[in-house]
């Protein structure tokens, strides 16, 4: 009786084994098929990429930190001019 109870549980431990790996690869296949599925509906978004956000990102930086610049240097220029033509004549 115990030879046949270990063929059981071997039989059963085998079925459990094999249901556990179809079910591994239903969910790689399930999620193969919403990572398809949501890179599609990323792409009709036309949403940017996180290399495109970066390179924007650092663009306007860029240009904030070069309108700062000009801006000193516009009230520089403007500080001289107001110097210069409160000069009496």
């Amino acid at each position: 009786m115990a030879h046949s109870s270990n063929r059981i549980l071997d039989d059963l431990s085998r079925l459990f084994a094999d249901a556990a790996g179809a079910a591994s690869g239903a969910r790689r296949e399930v999620e193969t098929i919403f990572r398809a599925q949501a890179e599609k509906f990323l792409k009709e978004m036309d949403v940017v990429t996180r290399e495109e956000f970066e390179a924007m990102r650092d663009i306007a930086t860029t240009a904030r930190d070069e309108n700062e610049r000009l801006a000193r240097r516009v009230d520089a220029l403007e500080a001289r001019l107001v110097k210069f033509m409160s000069r009496p004549e």
